[in-house]
């Protein structure tokens, strides 16, 4: 009888690791896992000194015009790389118009921001410190906070050694640039497309299996689960204007092409387990809820609990590892450091 009992556990494991086997090369038509190092980014070589630069960058409040708001206030690494607010606040605690995307893996992303109009991290990077209602700030007062601290000149030099005056503006954002590379937080997910079949549980695995073949990796594939391609919310049905506010048209505000109206990039869900509120709105608070709204606006579709239950067990298993992260200690400033306003400018 022991045998017997031997030779049906070794049965079953064996046909377990062969469904996982069928599962794993169907997901790799689809993904891709992280990679191990950090990514080569177009046009920025990436050095130790540029991401230590970077790092100080993405803490510094004093990039904008107020000395309250840093990148880090709207991208916070202790939690998904977001703010975990609907619209994020800046500037005279403005309210930004769209939800808060995370930093985390966002290096991967073909393109930057919901409706894609930057193009690269250096791109992102100088946008929200000039948005009026972000960091409300300019390039040359930058320049001038910047280039007041001598550390902050020092860091420069050492992270852009051939310029004659390497603290610049375009400096600034490829140094911050080189440290958001940095972030990239390898998940369960990825163990299982790299081998390992104990990787997700039976319910993730069924959720994959949900997620592959209702239609969800259509928009949402590759190296970080979307971040790539556009396409209308609302392909089947459109959500309600508590969801799809009328007034943000999407990617039409960078193309003024009728055809991209309330069109939008996909969203990257790696980490989207720890990254609430949903949608560029921010209006949707609950993961569960959010997979029943996209499974109906987009595949026209309609889940069972069950199968929602199983799609969400397989986005929990993107929730990856934050690489470790240590505050820096920041220059001081000196007697020429331009001194922060809170005045909102209306145009």
């Amino acid at each position: 009888m022991r045998l017997i009992l031997t030779a049906l556990i070794a049965t079953t494991a064996l046909a377990g690791a062969a469904q996982a086997d069928v599962l794993r090369d169907k997901a790799l038509e689809y993904f891709a896992p992280l990679p191990s190092t950090v990514p080569a980014v177009k046009g920025n070589r990436i050095t130790p000194e540029k991401i230590e630069l970077g790092k100080a960058l993405f803490f510094d409040p004093r990039l904008s015009a107020s000395g309250v708001f840093s990148c880090y206030s709207c991208h916070n690494l202790t939690t998904g790389g977001d703010d975990n607010m609907e619209t994020s606040v800046g500037h005279g605690w403005q309210k930004g118009p769209r939800n808060s995307p995370t930093v985390l893996n966002a290096v991967l992303n073909e393109a930057q921001f919901w409706d894609g109009r930057a193009e690269d991290l250096k791109a992102q990077a100088k946008g929200p410190v000039q948005a009026g209602v972000e960091m409300a700030n300019t390039p040359e007062q930058v320049e001038r906070t910047l280039r007041s601290m001598p550390q902050y000149v020092e860091w420069f030099s050492g992270a852009f050694p051939d310029e004659a005056e390497p603290t610049n503006f375009d400096n600034m954002a490829m140094a911050i640039e080189a440290f958001e590379a940095t972030l990239i937080t390898p998940a369960p997910f990825d163990a299982f497309l790299n081998g390992d079949d104990e990787a997700l549980t039976a319910e993730q695995r069924a959720g994959l299996e949900l997620f592959i073949d209702k239609g969800c990796s259509t928009c949402h594939s590759g190296v970080n689960v979307g971040g790539h391609g556009y396409y209308p919310f609302g392909l089947i049905e459109k959500p309600g204007a508590d969801i799809l506010p009328e007034g943000d048209k999407g990617r039409f505000a960078v193309t003024a092409t009728v055809d991209d109206e309330y069109v939008f990039r996909a969203a990257p869900l790696r980490n989207v387990g720890v990254t609430a509120p949903y949608f560029h709105s921010g209006k949707v608070w609950d993961l569960r809820t959010a997979v029943t709204i996209m499974a109906e606006s987009q595949l026209g579709e309609t889940m069972t609990d069950e199968e929602v239950g199983h799609v969400v067990a397989f986005l929990d298993s993107l929730t990856g590892t934050m690489p470790t992260v240590t505050t820096p200690v920041l220059p001081p400033e000196t007697a020429s450091t331009p001194r922060p306003t809170a005045e909102v400018k209306v145009d």
